[in-house]
């Protein structure tokens, strides 16, 4: 008997919906990204993109533990000689999407297939979103794993 490698294209991939409402961010995140990368199927093969799409909303209501959100600082290189930081709550004010997307982008796959499965991952302020013709399935993610 051979080890099963699932080829693009011959497996079905399912549109979930989550309600981020109330959740931890690293704790969804980790969630989310085992999602994306397909580990929560028998049929992952670590270099196809088996995982399902992701719809998120209500990411403005997610939370961090302690003091993370004065204490947490994001950082990004200006083009000058020192980087620019802000804070977990002004983060939060400004886009509020950013804070789940790079918590998710820093547990998947550092390579294209990390990227893709990122494409995969749809972030949204507010219960509204534009995939209804996908019909997402809502989802809670601790069922799913």
């Amino acid at each position: 008997m051979t080890t099963y490698m699932a080829k693009a294209g011959t497996f079905e991939q399912k549109w979930l919906l989550v309600d981020a409402t109330d959740k931890i961010v690293g704790r969804l995140a980790s969630e989310i990204a085992v999602i994306l990368m397909g580990k929560h199927r028998p049929t992952y093969t670590p270099h196809v993109d088996t995982g399902d799409f992701i719809v998120v909303v209500n990411c403005e209501k997610v939370h961090f533990t302690g003091k993370k959100w004065d204490q947490k600082k994001y950082a990004w290189y200006t083009g000058y000689t020192r980087q620019r930081t802000i804070s977990a709550g002004d983060r939060l004010e400004k886009s509020p999407e950013l804070i789940l997307q790079e918590a998710v982008r820093r547990m998947l796959p550092k390579n294209k297939l990390g990227a893709a499965m990122l494409s995969k991952l749809k972030i949204y302020k507010g219960a509204d979103h534009p995939h209804q013709a996908q019909q997402p399935e809502p989802t809670e993610l601790a069922s799913i794993a």
